[in-house]
């Protein structure tokens, strides 16, 4: 079923009705093997591209399905919430634009409610669907509304997205020194998440706030692993990622750089995530998704991130955390126009000294939509000896056991 759905899908793809949004699309470049690989492997990304910011019709939304199932992406864990849902009202209001707006695609569409229905949306050729919060804002202090989320269809969760909240800080606050750990209303939150069934997420979570919410949970929930949705790892580029941005001025005036510099830098790539705290969540059986995102690497602001360069990052993670703790997960927003008006609308989320912005100026452009990146990065990773079976733990099977130990 599934391979006569995407023959059909393919075609509508060569013939222009899914044309490239932004990224470069890599997948004519790609080995029939690594192709047929991405076809028959369960595939999960993490799209965050909010409604009226990232996708600004439903058709380019159903368009994005389209293509991305094409080329064998099983599904997505795709954000309903982040601070521009700051109410329980406006998330309400999101989340019915998602719901509407998953259904203009072509391609038939599995609600995922549990881990089995990833391989039914593979088996059915169907995309899964998972929604996600990058904030708990829209709970206004009131943590019995995980629950509401839960039958809503959230699976997983941060507890803030990069400033601070009601739960804790992000990687923003952090930047500005306002960084503290997991607060009481935070600990109620991890508890109804437990509870209910929804997987912690650390990606843009503050080193602080991930150390003292596991410290928490290390003694109430010791067998409930986590996860970092999509976050690179620091150490794959040798960048700062848990520093103040009076910390990173001070660095850049000892080692003599000014602004035009090649080596100078606005602040730390903060939304990466430090070896320390990776392996913690990996020894807790969790799982970091290594996602290529330009702007968020530390002067890495290539006008096309390869395949080449995709697979070393989680080459790079892997080496690190081991091939049973390493997932896939682009971030994409598909446009960076749009990116650009999300950041400046919420610029109080985005204080970080001018960094993602500036990157943007020197040439990052491409938002790694997976769908023209994941058959050639089968080749690169192949190439550098991962095997099948490595392959599929990668691009879905990780995630998957740590949902079946988390979900209920």
């Amino acid at each position: 079923m599934k391979k006569l759905l995407l023959a059909t899908m393919i075609t509508l793809a060569s013939s222009g009705a899914m044309a490239s949004i932004e990224t470069k699309d890599w997948h004519d470049t790609a080995s029939e093997q690594g192709k047929a690989f991405a076809e028959q492997a369960i595939v999960l990304d993490f799209f965050a591209s909010p409604a009226e910011f990232g996708w600004t019709s439903e058709r380019m939304l159903g368009n994005y399905i389209d293509l991305a199932h094409s080329r064998g992406v099983t599904g997505a864990s795709i954000t309903i919430g982040t601070p521009s849902e700051s109410t329980w009202a406006l998330y309400l209001e999101a989340l019915k634009k998602y719901e509407k707006g998953i259904d203009v695609a072509t391609t038939p569409i599995v609600r995922v409610r549990n881990v089995e229905d990833f391989q039914r949306a593979h088996d059915e050729g169907a995309y899964a669907v998972m929604w996600n919060n990058q904030s708990t804002m829209m709970l206004e202090g009131d943590a019995s509304r995980v629950k509401t989320l839960h039958e809503q269809g959230i699976r997983s969760m941060q507890l803030v997205y990069n400033g601070k909240e009601a739960t804790g800080s992000g990687v923003i606050a952090m930047l500005n020194e306002q960084d503290s750990g997991i607060t009481e209303f935070g600990k109620e939150v991890i508890d109804e998440m437990v509870k209910h069934g929804i997987t912690v997420d650390f990606s843009h979570n503050s080193s602080m706030l991930i150390n003292s919410t596991l410290d928490y949970m290390d003694s109430k929930y010791p067998d409930v692993p986590v996860i970092v949705s999509h976050s690179p790892l620091a150490s794959t580029y040798g960048c700062e990622n848990d520093e103040t941005l009076k910390q990173t001025a001070e660095r850049m005036e000892k080692l003599g750089l000014e602004k035009g510099d090649e080596d100078y830098r606005l602040a730390a790539c903060y939304r990466l995530v430090s070896d320390e705290d990776a392996k913690r969540i990996a020894e807790r059986g969790g799982v970091v998704s290594v996602t290529f995102t330009e702007w968020m690497m530390d002067g890495q602001w290539k006008s096309d991130i390869t395949p080449r360069d995709a697979a070393m990052m989680v080459d790079g993670a892997v080496k690190v955390l081991g091939v049973d703790h390493v997932g896939i997960a682009t971030d994409d927003m598909q446009t960076v126009e749009q990116v650009v008006a999300f950041a400046s609308k919420y610029k109080d989320s985005y204080a970080d000294n001018g960094y993602m912005l500036n990157a943007f100026d020197k040439g990052a452009t491409g938002c790694a939509e997976l769908s023209k990146h994941i058959a050639a990065i089968t080749d690169e990773l192949r190439k550098m000896g991962y095997s099948d079976d490595d392959l599929a733990k990668i691009y879905g099977k990780n995630l998957m056991r740590v949902y079946a130990q988390t979900w209920k």
